[in-house]
């Protein structure tokens, strides 16, 4: 592969809000497998409403789009967490290049930092997309729920490689619409009463 064609296949567009098909670069790192498209337009076609005004967390960043996608449709601010040096620079890069300070990034590994720190803020809108064989689906929705970060009536995406029914999420979660696209399984959780 030329250098050409991976710096191509590294570049994502916003697909909505102000910034809309401004570019995102994002490192060249294996693990990083940025939200498709199609999977990102349903996504924040759900949220069209919840999402202006919202507080949201992103605890794994990755490519950083689901935070700039978020940002540019209207949310307040996000945080997001990335643990990867050359990750972490890319998503600085690009809220530099988009002219935000509603971006605060944290290099910090996500469930540590659910785990040890008390919410100074809850968050409206939550984006859970760890690695797939990570298994920090269930911990991370576990210590959302109990550890006070969420808002009374926040919602939760998340995006995985198997049928998100088969998660063991908490008990007031429900599963509120999902999908399938290719090997993506993504929905969105109600995390109490709205």
């Amino acid at each position: 592969m030329t250098a050409d064609s991976s710096k191509a296949r590294n570049r994502l567009r916003i697909i909505g809000g102000e910034w809309r098909s401004r570019v995102v670069n994002f490192a060249d790192i294996p693990d990083i497998r940025p939200t498709p498209d199609r999977v990102r337009e349903t996504l924040f076609n759900w949220l069209q409403a919840p999402i202006v005004g919202a507080r949201c967390l992103d605890l794994f960043a990755g490519s950083g789009v689901l935070s700039f996608e978020a940002l540019s449709r209207g949310a307040k601010s996000v945080l997001c967490f990335e643990l990867d040096a050359k990750a972490a620079t890319a998503v600085r890069t690009n809220a530099v290049q988009l002219k935000t300070e509603s971006l605060q990034l944290m290099q910090k590994n996500a469930l540590d930092w659910l785990q040890t720190n008390s919410p100074e803020q809850q968050f409206d809108v939550v984006f859970v997309d760890p690695p797939y064989a990570a298994g920090f689906y269930e911990p991370c929705c576990r210590l959302l729920q109990e550890n006070g970060w969420l808002a009374p009536s926040a919602l939760v995406y998340i995006e995985a490689d198997q049928p998100l029914d088969l998660l063991t999420l908490p008990e007031q979660w429900r599963l509120m619409k999902h999908k399938r696209a290719g090997a993506v399984h993504y929905g969105l959780c109600e995390t109490g009463a709205r």
